[in-house]
């Protein structure tokens, strides 16, 4: 039992291997609808898994050499040819180049929009609350004192509002103490 879910774990998904081939076969065939054969589909899929763990294995072995433990892309294009598919060694690093420079541009994209969105809720944290006066009315410079006369909620963390609240809380018990400890001396 165990054999067949190892395998099956292993095997590649067939709706997208028959994608591929009938993308592939379109290609080169003029004509209409491609059928391809339910035994001709597990003869591509094992073809290419066969093909992955051997390309895999050969990088793999490329990186070991370089006393490294991690197979880049460098070590796949390096074993594309040594396994002797130099053809595919050129298409795989521009369709590689393409895909570093669309993810560099997302990755841009994605800084900008982080950015943005850190200045926006800054300068909306800048105008409530308190002005940037702590709880004295005094004007603050120090940072972590002007979050802290502002009004709790918007911009805050759930765990800056507890410890807030239990601040205060211990500063109201001090207070409370005081008072009792005053009443006490005074009579």
């Amino acid at each position: 039992m165990e054999k067949v879910v190892a395998a099956e774990v292993e095997e590649l998904p067939k709706a997208i291997v028959r994608r591929v081939v009938k993308d592939k076969l379109s290609q080169f065939s003029g004509d209409g609808e491609i059928i391809i054969q339910r035994d001709s589909l597990r003869a591509f899929c094992e073809s290419a898994r066969i093909f992955i763990h051997y390309l895999s294995a050969t990088a793999n072995d490329l990186c070991k050499e370089s006393r490294r433990q991690t197979i880049s892309a460098d070590d796949v294009l390096k074993a594309i040819e040594e396994i002797e598919f130099p053809e595919f060694a050129e298409p795989l690093r521009a369709s590689l180049d393409g895909l570093r420079k669309k993810n560099a541009g997302k990755k841009t994209e994605a800084a900008k929009s982080k950015e943005a969105k850190k200045r926006k809720e800054d300068s909306s944290q800048d105008h409530e609350g308190d002005n940037g006066k702590n709880e004295d009315g005094d004007d603050s410079s120090d940072p972590k004192q002007k979050s802290a006369g502002k009004k709790s909620g918007a911009g805050k963390s759930k765990k800056v509002n507890k410890k807030k609240k239990k601040v205060e809380e211990e500063k109201q018990d001090d207070d409370d103490g005081k008072e009792h400890e005053d009443d006490s001396h005074g009579n």
